[in-house]
This record gives C-alpha cells, sequence and structure tokens, in this order.
C-alpha cells in the first residue's frame, strides 16, 4: 500500500507544470487529429508522437503528470480487453512456440546491436548491452547508473527505436496490404455507463492489485485483465466511447514524444548514427525471426510483425489496437520480452560487461 501511496503526487501541481501539461495535449491532439484526417494508418498514436517530439527537440517542455500517465494507460488497457473472444483466448496453445522464438530473438538482437556498436562506434561493452537490450527501459537506466555506462546515448538509442518503429509500423503494413490504412473500429457498440463504471472500477483494483506484487507496466495490464475477463465471460457488452479511446491513443503518444524534452540536441545529434544503426541491425534480426514464424505457423502476418518488434510495450499494444491486430498475442509476448530483458539483461551485463572494478576505479 505504501508503494501505491508514493506513486500518487505528494502535492498540487505548479502553474508552469499545468500549463507544461496543456501544451502537450493540445499540441499532441493537433498531431494525431492531422494525421487521422490524412488517413494516415495510426494516425492518432503516430501524429501525437511526432508532433510532440518536434516540439520538445525545439526546446518546449513538455510532460505528462504522473496521474494523467497512469489514467491513459488504464484507458489503453481496458480498450485492450474489450476485443477479448473466445477466437483469440483458443489461440493461446500457439504461444509457446512463438515466445520460445521470441526469446531466441531477443537475445540475437540484444548481441547483434551490441556488437555493431562496440565494433563501429566504439562503446564500451556493457553501454553497447544496455543500449542493445529491447524494452525495459525502467530496469536499463537502473543497470546504466550502477555500472557508470554511457547514459545519454543508451537513452538516444532506446528513445529513437520506439518513435521509428511507432511512426513506421503502421505504414508499413499498410503499404505491405496486411493491415487496413484506416482501422476500423474495434468494438459495434459502447458500453453502457453502468458496464463503464463496472469496468473502471475492476481495472483500477486489478492494477493496485498488480502494483502491489510488482507486475510490470501494472496499469495497463491490470486494465487489460479486467476487462478481458468481464468481456469474455459475457458481463460486459460493448468498449469505451471512440473519444474516450482516442484520448488514450493521444496520450501514449504525447508520453512517448515527450522523452525529448529531456534530451539536448547536442546528445541528439551526437548518438543518432549509433542509434540507427543499432536499429536496422535489431530490425533485419527480428525480420527473421518473423519470417520463420509466418512460415512455420498459422499467426497472422500484422501480429507475428508487431508481437517481435523491439519496441516499448505500451507503445506495440496502441498500435495493436489501433490497426486491428490481435491485442492477446501481441501482449503475451511483448510481456515475454519483458520478462527476458529484466531477468537475462543483468546476467549478461556481468558476464559481459566490464567488471564492477573497472566501473568503481
Amino acid at each position: 500500500m505504501k508503494q501505491i501511496v508514493a506513486s500518487l503526487p505528494s502535492e498540487w501541481p505548479t502553474r508552469a507544470s499545468i500549463m507544461s501539461t496543456v501544451e502537450t495535449l493540445v499540441i499532441g491532439t493537433a498531431g494525431g487529429l492531422v494525421f487521422l484526417f490524412a488517413g494516415l494508418p495510426g494516425g492518432l498514436i503516430s501524429g501525437s508522437m511526432i508532433a510532440v517530439a518536434i516540439a520538445a527537440i525545439a526546446g518546449r517542455q513538455l510532460t505528462l503528470p504522473l496521474i494523467l500517465t497512469q489514467t491513459v494507460l488504464v484507458l489503453l488497457g481496458i480498450s485492450l480487453g474489450s476485443v477479448v473472444s473466445r477466437h483469440l483466448l483458443q489461440q493461446v496453445s500457439a504461444y509457446p512456440v512463438t515466445i520460445g522464438l521470441l526469446a531466441l530473438a531477443t537475445f540475437c538482437s540484444t548481441f547483434g546491436s551490441s556488437y555493431y556498436l562496440q565494433r563501429i562506434h566504439g562503446w564500451d561493452r556493457t553501454s553497447a548491452f544496455l543500449a542493445g537490450s529491447p524494452g525495459a527501459l525502467s530496469q536499463i537506466t537502473i543497470l546504466a547508473v550502477e555500472r557508470g555506462a554511457n547514459l545519454p546515448g543508451i537513452a538516444v538509442v532506446q528513445t529513437l527505436r520506439v518513435i521509428i518503429l511507432t511512426a513506421a509500423l503502421p505504414m508499413v503494413l499498410a503499404i505491405a496490404g496486411v493491415a487496413p490504412s484506416v482501422a476500423p473500429s474495434l468494438t459495434t457498440t459502447i458500453a453502457s455507463p453502468l458496464d463503464l463504471v463496472e469496468l473502471a472500477v475492476a481495472s483500477l483494483a486489478v492494477a493496485l492489485v498488480l502494483r502491489l506484487i510488482r507486475f510490470p507496466a501494472s496499469w495497463m495490464f491490470g486494465a487489460m485483465i479486467a476487462s478481458s475477463a468481464l468481456h469474455g465471460a459475457g458481463w460486459v457488452e460493448g468498449g469505451l466511447p471512440d473519444w474516450m479511446r482516442g484520448m488514450a491513443l493521444v496520450g501514449i503518444g504525447a508520453l512517448i514524444g515527450s522523452r525529448f524534452a529531456r534530451m539536448r540536441i547536442k546528445t541528439l545529434a551526437g548518438h543518432i548514427n549509433a542509434a540507427l544503426g543499432s536499429f536496422t541491425v535489431a530490425i533485419a534480426v527480428s525480420a527473421i525471426f518473423v519470417g520463420i514464424v509466418a512460415l512455420t505457423t498459422q499467426v497472422k502476418f500484422s501480429d507475428v510483425v508487431v508481437a517481435f518488434a523491439p519496441g516499448a510495450m505500451d507503445a506495440m499494444l496502441a498500435l495493436a489496437l489501433t490497426l486491428h491486430i490481435d491485442p492477446i498475442f501481441v501482449g503475451a509476448h511483448h510481456l515475454s520480452r519483458f520478462v527476458f530483458v529484466t531477468i537475462a539483461t543483468p546476467g549478461i551485463v556481468h558476464l559481459f560487461g566490464r567488471t564492477q572494478d573497472d566501473v568503481d576505479d
């Protein structure tokens, strides 16, 4: 319970923080609407992310407060859970094979990206391994600080990978003809006011329980689990109103784009080549495994692409929502990747990175 209380705001926001939040939301909404009306795939999340990122790089101090971020993640989780069906749940039998391949893809991608950063850009082994590790950015940051790694470089590599994937994946899938250029409506009906209240209460309850046990992405996955259970059991019909689901997508995009507000242009420019190169290596490795899964299983190609994309878990699930891609399959795989990275990365750094004595010296 102390952890939950500690995560809540301890004081009233200042006028400056309120104005910063409003500016972030206005810019994100404008960018999302421009992309949406232009008919671009994943328009709300991609447009919001790109608009906020550009403004942040230009020097605007854009941010979203913790309580608003948590609200956006809960709304996203409810929306994801509302598309649960028996057909999706029947596909669980295919997961062990694809998750095993995902684990192998994660390790190959990490080692490939880190080798590139070491050989081409002269990074030390610890920094290269941490930068090449896909996802779990908070854990990666803690390890980077503990091991004296190149924290600015790692932040640029990790952030640009998420930005590029979130912006490019919808267009790539649409051009390839395996995902609609404009996502169809995910639910045919809007839940009644009573059902919406039930969804909100159940989602918050499960999210708080997951947060107590330190489950990753607890706000989003807690809401997703609660919403899935209620919809799967037939206790709730319909989903969130379109405007509310759209608000969640814009919020996720703005959250990703606002990461550049803490990054200096000099730092970004100094590491952009390393970021783009390591991203190319990671995508090439992932593409090999996507091809293997697509050729050997009955899983839809678009589902495999988003599930194996080495991007942030919340961003990839938001894309699954907006592109009408199986959120259960994508969520299971990105959660598995998070667990792989969280468990394996400290061991990899210990075995292959600089020794702790070198760091202490």
